[in-house]
């Protein structure tokens, strides 16, 4: 399976599989955030290119990602509503981009799993810090 694969996309999948392994559940998350920007980039990546195969490939890994995320909401959390509508309207715009790519719609929303990539990425660090 993996020798039909471009051998960087086989040691992506490879070193994610690794990471998701050794993972906690506040690491799962941010994995998911990282995995979701870098599905985003790759396909805004690739629709520059005129790659329209590897533009659908980076959209469905980013459906992926939106997906697990969307899953682990824990529904009594506070902040539960406001993850909801986030990730619904980033569904909503990497669905919207399967007929009419507009790369600087698929932009914004990757700055934004950016920024919240970097908020959970910093509370996990603390985690981890904490358990030390």
């Amino acid at each position: 399976m993996l020798a039909l694969r471009n051998p960087h996309d086989a040691y992506r999948r490879i070193e994610f599989d690794a990471r998701v392994a050794a993972a906690r559940p506040d690491q799962l998350v941010a994995l998911c955030y990282d995995e979701l920007a870098l599905a985003l980039g790759s396909a805004i990546r690739a629709d520059q290119l005129g790659d329209n195969q590897r533009r659908s490939a980076g959209l469905t890994r980013a459906l992926a990602a939106l997906t697990a995320l969307q899953i682990g909401i824990d529904p009594g959390a506070p902040a539960a509503p406001a993850l909801q509508l986030f990730y619904a309207g980033l569904r909503q715009a990497v669905l919207d981009s399967v007929p009419n790519f507009v790369p600087q719609r698929l932009s914004a929303a990757k700055r934004d799993v950016e920024e919240v990539a970097a908020a959970v990425g910093a509370a996990a660090d603390r985690s981890i810090l904490d358990q030390s």
